[in-house]
């Protein structure tokens, strides 16, 4: 990922920190993520990401990519990543405050991005 597109997200109570890829006009998350966000584990983002494809909610493909990410081993694997559109349906679906706050600091940011064309 580069650099220059990645934004820092901080939970309001503290206890997650991500590093949040900006690409596209969106924000992107892998499921990893989405747990450490939404305080749950990967397989409840998984098990929502899939219901969310099966009820037609949003189209897989219209809201992954692929994006290559280095690992504590220092390779680099290719990781699927969602963007907002799957996030705030998972965040709806999980219902927790620390989804709720992701939701308010994303639209923000992208609004901030959108009309200055950077982001602080």
């Amino acid at each position: 990922m580069r650099k220059d597109k990645i934004i820092i997200y901080n939970s309001q109570d503290g206890e997650a920190k991500l590093e949040v890829l900006l690409e596209n006009e969106t924000v992107w998350l892998s499921q990893k993520q989405m747990a450490v966000l939404f305080d749950c584990s990967a397989d409840n983002v998984g098990l929502h990401l899939k219901n969310i494809f099966k009820e037609n909610e949003l189209s897989e493909n219209s809201v992954t990519e692929h994006y290559s990410v280095t690992a504590s081993d220092g390779k680099n694997y290719k990781v699927k990543h969602y963007n907002l559109d799957a996030i705030i349906s998972v965040g709806y679906r999980i219902n927790s405050s620390r989804g709720t706050q992701f939701r308010i600091w994303a639209t923000q940011k992208l609004k901030e991005y959108i009309i200055k064309g950077f982001v602080m």
